[in-house]
């Protein structure tokens, strides 16, 4: 062994000097050159995930941009058919689709979409049409022109932006839950 500190990190005892053993001089023992531990030197690099609990199964972690389900469909592609648990899903071209389970949207100034969508918060920049519900935020950018039936959290649109159609706040306490209508609960009581 050498004065080297090994792989963990901790300093060795220095070996007892070579030629002086107890009977005199002796011949240094043979040992093969150790070869570098690769599984833990990649364990150094990499940081530390955290335990998960059994408890834990209903709550997830917050995602980091690597992790995150993301759908990007490009320039002059052209999608339709059922979309479903996505994180992210930027529009640049035209999408025909229902929109499930999905937490973002991006809708690009080239962007089209056409069918029903249920998600978190929506930035729109180009257009949309077909029933939208957007639980949070829903930002229509000047460029943006979003038409049908539309229910969202929080709205916000800029200058030139465009909405039309059947539009309606929905209360932030119950945000997935349809309003009942007015005149039925007055009947009711």
């Amino acid at each position: 062994m050498s004065d080297a500190p090994d792989d963990l990190g901790i300093p060795m005892k220095p070996a007892r000097p070579t030629g002086l053993g107890p009977n005199g001089p002796s011949k240094p023992p043979t040992m093969p050159p150790r070869a570098p531990d690769l599984a833990r030197a990649s364990e150094a690099i990499r940081s530390p995930e955290p335990l998960r609990r059994v408890g834990d199964i209903g709550t997830q972690p917050r995602r980091n941009d690597s992790e995150i389900r993301k759908l990007t469909v490009g320039r002059e592609i052209t999608l339709s058919g059922e979309i479903t648990s996505c994180d992210k899903l930027i529009i640049e071209g035209s999408v025909e689709a229902n929109l499930n389970n999905c937490r973002d949207v991006e809708i690009a100034e080239t962007g089209l979409f056409k069918g029903s969508a249920s998600i978190e918060d929506a930035e729109i920049q180009g257009r949309f049409e077909g029933n939208l519900v957007v639980r949070k935020r829903l930002l229509i950018k000047a460029s943006g022109r979003v038409s049908g039936t539309i229910r969202y959290g929080q709205i916000e649109i800029e200058c030139g932006g465009q909405i039309s159609g059947d539009i309606q706040a929905q209360p932030s306490s119950e945000p997935s839950e349809v309003m009942p209508d007015v005149t039925s609960v007055r009947a009711a009581s």
